[in-house]
């Protein structure tokens, strides 16, 4: 009993201090911001490449109804604007040194953050209605095609769709960038105290 005493004694008395370095919180951002770029260059890719495959659309079909075109062209210009705005904050990110200005670059993470917010908050019930009607358009000539079950199933299928984009999947979403985000700057605030500090 003795030796547990001192060896707990021993224990108590052995603190350690885990406190990282400067460099060593820049490498850990370093990796975050990298893979915060990735993220959004393949959702700027992903976007791109489902307007081309829309825009290729009228090549394989031939429409009778005007309607057919407008909304794909309605599908097509909401897709286009929306990457513009994902660009627009990727650049925002990429531009940014953040291993010689820390302090700077907190600054634009905060921006970011607020661009996000707002990208999921307001922007994408602009960006959910004008999809909403593009699709309408596309799908009132395409309807005709089918008998009525399978339109009633189309139709329930893109709504139910919808609803769980922009209820569900959006609110996971904005719950894991606020966390990542969130994160990312809390380091950056630690590191440019560091920085301060030195």
């Amino acid at each position: 009993m003795q030796e547990f005493d001192q060896l707990q004694a021993l224990w108590q008395g052995h603190e350690v201090e885990v406190k990282l370095t400067a460099d060593e919180m820049l490498r850990q951002a370093k990796r975050e911001v990298n893979s915060l770029k990735t993220r959004s260059i393949a959702n700027i890719a992903g976007m791109l490449i489902s307007a081309v495959i829309i825009g290729f659309i009228p090549a394989f079909y031939d429409f009778q109804s005007w309607t057919s075109y407008a909304g794909l062209a309605i599908t097509i210009f909401t897709i286009l604007v929306f990457t513009g705005i994902l660009i627009a904050d990727y650049r925002l990110i990429a531009k940014s040194n953040y291993t010689q200005h820390p302090h700077a670059f907190l600054g634009t993470l905060k921006i970011y953050q607020l661009n996000r917010l707002r990208l999921y908050n307001s922007l994408y019930w602009f960006y959910t209605f004008a999809l909403s009607v593009g699709i309408l358009f596309y799908l009132y000539e395409i309807l005709e095609y089918f008998p009525i079950w399978m339109q009633v199933a189309l139709i329930g299928i893109t709504l139910g769709w919808m609803v769980f984009c922009s209820t569900i999947l959006r609110k996971a979403v904005i719950k894991r960038e606020k966390e990542r985000i969130g994160l990312l700057i809390g380091k950056f605030e630690r590191i440019s105290e560091q920085f301060h500090e030195k």
